[in-house]
C-alpha cells in the first residue's frame, strides 16, 4: 500500500479517469438531449460501438484521428436515422428498437472485424497531446488534466455550450417542451417530430464520436464489444443528471476514476484481481441509483410516441 497517494499514482489515476470519462461524457450528453425531447435512446450502446469500429477504420486507413472522429459521428448518425424512422416517425417501442439496434451493431461490428482483420488486432500510434502552457506544470494535476488530445477539451467545452442551449435558447425550450408537453409545443407551431429528430441525430453523432474516442485514443485498438456497457452508463448519467450537463461531467469523471483504478494500481505496484476492479463502475452505478434514483426528474412524455391530434 506504500504506492498509494504518491504523485505518480495520483497522476496516473486522474489521467486515466479523464481518458475513461470522455466517452461516458459524450454518451451522457447525447442521451440527455434525447431524453429532454422525450426519446429514450436505449440504442446508444449500438451507436457507440458502430462509431468505434468505423472510427477506428478511418483513423487506421486514413492516418488521421480527426477522420476517425468524422467516421464515428457519421456512423452514429446513420444508426440514429434508423431510430428516428422507427421510433420518432412510426411510433414503435423505443426500448425494443434500442435493444435491437444495440444487439445488431454488436454482432455486425464483431463479424465485420473478423472478416477485416481475422485474428489480428492492429494498433494505432499514440495520439498527440495538446499541452496547455503553465497549467500543465502544476504538480499532479498538470500532467493529468492539461496534457490530452484536443477532443478532450472540446468535449468539456460542449458541457457549457449545451448548458447555454438549454437555458438561453429557443431550441432548449423546444426540447424541454417536446419531452414534457409535446401537444403544447405542437399548438405553439413547433414541429414535435422535427425537434425530436434533431435531438436523436445529435445523440447519434456524440455517441459515435465517443465510441471513436474509446477505440482510437482510449485503447488505440478495436476489439469486438469494446464499449463494454459504456452506452448504458451514459443513460444512467443522463437520468441522474436531471437535465444539467455539468452533472453529467461530474458523474462521468467519478465513473472514470473507477475505471482507471486498474492501471493506477499497476503503476503503484498493487496487485488486485482485475475482475474486482472492473466491478467498481457498476457498483457505483447501483449505489447512485439507490441514493439518487428516486429523485431523478424525467420528462413526462419520455418514451411515448407523439402523433399529432392523437390524445
Amino acid at each position: 500500500m506504500s504506492g498509494l497517494f504518491t504523485e505518480i499514482f495520483l497522476s496516473a489515476l486522474l489521467f486515466g479517469a479523464i481518458t475513461a470519462a470522455i466517452p461516458l461524457l459524450l454518451a451522457g450528453l447525447g442521451e440527455q438531449m434525447s431524453e429532454k425531447a422525450g426519446v429514450l435512446n436505449i440504442g446508444i450502446e449500438g451507436m457507440m460501438i458502430g462509431g468505434a469500429y468505423v472510427g477506428f477504420l478511418g483513423a487506421y486507413y486514413g492516418n488521421s484521428l480527426w477522420l476517425g472522429f468524422l467516421g464515428g459521428a457519421l456512423t452514429g448518425i446513420a444508426v440514429a436515422l434508423v431510430m428516428v424512422l422507427l421510433c420518432v416517425r412510426l411510433g414503435l417501442n423505443q426500448i425494443v428498437i434500442g435493444i435491437g439496434l444495440t444487439l445488431g451493431l454488436e454482432g455486425l461490428t464483431a463479424l465485420a472485424h473478423h472478416f477485416q482483420f481475422s485474428r489480428t488486432y492492429p494498433r494505432l500510434p499514440a495520439a498527440d497531446a495538446t499541452v496547455i502552457p503553465l497549467l500543465s506544470d502544476i504538480p499532479v494535476l498538470g500532467p493529468a488534466l492539461f496534457k490530452h488530445h484536443l477532443i478532450v477539451y472540446l468535449a468539456v467545452l460542449l458541457v457549457f455550450v449545451m448548458s447555454h442551449i438549454y437555458r438561453r435558447t429557443q431550441l432548449g425550450l423546444s426540447l424541454q417542451a417536446a419531452g414534457d408537453k409535446p401537444a403544447a409545443l405542437d399548438v405553439a407551431g413547433v414541429d414535435v417530430v422535427r425537434t425530436r429528430t434533431i435531438a436523436v441525430l445529435v445523440t447519434g453523432a456524440l455517441a459515435g464520436i465517443g465510441g471513436a474516442y474509446l477505440a482510437n485514443i482510449g485503447a488505440g485498438i478495436f476489439v469486438p464489444f469494446i464499449t463494454n456497457g459504456a452506452g448504458f452508463l451514459g443513460i444512467v448519467l443522463a437520468m441522474l443528471a436531471r437535465g444539467r450537463p455539468m452533472w453529467v461531467l461530474i458523474g462521468a469523471v467519478l465513473f472514470g476514476v473507477c475505471l482507471s483504478l486498474t492501471t493506477a494500481m499497476q503503476v503503484a505496484g498493487i496487485n488486485m484481481p482485475t475482475d474486482v476492479i472492473q466491478m467498481l463502475p457498476f457498483i457505483a452505478v447501483m449505489t447512485m441509483l439507490i441514493l439518487f434514483g428516486r429523485k431523478a426528474s424525467l420528462p413526462a412524455a419520455l418514451g411515448l410516441p407523439y402523433q399529432r391530434g392523437v390524445r
